[in-house]
């Protein structure tokens, strides 16, 4: 038997916890039911499930690195415009975040998928000593796209 303050109670019947629960007005809940003999608590159990609730939020709120961030080119954007946009995957991947690479195709330049797929391979190239290619290029509607995680 464990008290609400941490300390030992020693060992005692099932009844005789439940009345020092019931007399502090608290819960007695059971931690090792395994255990020889079982390991029994007196804690307020609805405020341990909120603090537990709480904590849960707290690590996902934390836990929002691992977003992914898009960068956008064309399939004929410039050299000097896509060395922008593979600084800004870097830093996105340096933070820890996963990165989708998109190349977008308008008009008639969908016709030619293969020059997509080349400015995809000369990012992934460049991003080379920073990320990993996590899937190959493929095509979703009228872009093309890679997902780059950090190494």
């Amino acid at each position: 038997m464990i008290d609400s303050d941490g300390g030992q109670l020693g060992v005692m019947t099932p009844e005789e916890a439940q009345r020092v629960a019931d007399q502090r007005e608290l819960d007695l809940v059971e931690v090792a039911p395994t255990a020889v003999p079982p390991v029994c608590r007196i804690m307020d159990y609805g405020k341990f499930r909120y603090a537990q609730k709480k904590k849960a939020q707290e690590s996902r709120k934390k836990s929002g690195a691992n977003q992914v961030k898009e960068v956008k080119v064309g399939a004929y954007t410039g050299a000097h415009d896509v060395s922008v946009k593979v600084d800004h995957a870097r830093e996105f991947l340096a933070e820890g975040h996963r990165v989708k690479v998109s190349v977008f195709f308008r008009g008639r330049s969908i016709t030619h998928p293969e020059l997509g797929e080349q400015m995809l391979k000369r990012i992934s190239e460049t991003l080379a000593d920073a990320a990993v290619v996590e899937h190959p290029p493929r095509m979703e509607g009228r872009s093309m796209s890679i997902m780059l995680v950090a190494k």
